[in-house]
């Protein structure tokens, strides 16, 4: 029995990544990285080519919001990533805080260190039929 663990210690950190709860510590347009699993993509019909991305780390969600141009050119992370490390200018209105991103990482790789129990080697997901054959 594990009466020591606790997940929120031991979750695997993306290096560099600020944890969402401490969004509100940083001035408006200060630099940073927030790292989380994706829970929303939303690309509006009428946001011109913007994608709104909403990620949880284990303190709470942090808002992207991604412009086309930086879309088009990670692509491939927003569209299939489900795990991403974004860097980009801390935007604030009101109670609303935003990271606009400039650099968005597809760092889902790293959920294989979440699965696993601690001390215990990395899992690999592999992709389940549905019919349970291998």
């Amino acid at each position: 029995m594990l009466t020591d663990y606790h997940p929120l210690e031991d979750w695997p950190r993306p290096p560099a990544a600020l944890p969402h709860a401490r969004l509100n510590e940083p001035p408006a347009d200060a630099r940073v990285t927030v790292a989380g699993l994706v829970l929303v993509r939303q690309r509006p019909g009428t946001a011109k080519g913007v994608v709104f991305l909403t990620l949880e780390d284990e303190t709470g969600v942090a808002n992207v919001v991604v412009w086309a141009k930086v879309f088009q050119r990670f692509r491939r992370a927003v569209i299939a990533g489900r795990l991403l490390r974004v860097t980009g200018r801390l935007q604030r209105e009101a109670e609303v805080v935003h990271v606009v991103a400039e650099a968005i990482e597809d760092i889902t790789p790293m959920l294989d260190e979440l699965l696993a129990p601690p001390g215990a080697p990395a899992l690999r997901a592999e992709a389940a039929r549905a019919d349970g054959r291998p």
